[in-house]
């Protein structure tokens, strides 16, 4: 059973985006071990500076990589757009590749540091556009859901 990390910048506020990510965290572990680690956002000031904020994204850089394990996939602006059933290909393939971790990377409202995206397997985007960093958490459980929904055949994906 492959291992899927979930590591994401920032905590939910919202009880129903809770509520939708844990349906979603439920329903994985029926295919894979599921592990979600939620790291606090470096404190900025109201107009942070180019420099606050590259400073600032370092800082989650180095907690987001001592979770990281495994394939590593951000979410990233300059990642590239695959459908479902390409998502679903890429579990698989790392799965059957030896590789027994997945660890996908969700960064802060700022974004991610380079050196994520540097030790980036694959770099994924959702979407050109721009969703909140919180809403992409139940959007990118429920296309993991899809995924592993997709490989055994299920009918859950349309």
């Amino acid at each position: 059973m492959i291992n899927i990390n979930l590591i994401a910048v920032g905590k939910l506020k919202e009880d129903y985006l809770r509520n939708a990510c844990s349906e979603y965290i439920k329903r994985l572990s029926r295919f894979c071990s599921f592990s979600l680690h939620e790291l606090d956002e470096a404190r900025l000031p109201d107009n942070p500076s180019p420099k606050e904020i590259s400073a600032a994204l370092d800082k989650e850089a180095s907690s987001i990589l001592k979770f990281s394990k495994g394939f590593l996939i951000p979410l990233c602006i300059e990642g590239k757009q695959i459908s479902s059933p390409q998502l679903s290909q890429l579990i698989s393939d790392v799965s059957v590749s030896g590789q027994s971790s997945v660890s996908f990377i969700i960064g802060s409202s700022f974004g991610l540091a380079e050196s994520v995206k540097n030790s980036a397997n694959f770099r994924l985007s959702m979407s050109a556009m721009t969703f909140p960093h919180q809403l992409a958490r139940v959007m990118l459980l429920e296309q993991i859901y899809r995924a592993f929904q997709i490989a055994e055949g299920g009918k859950y994906h349309k």
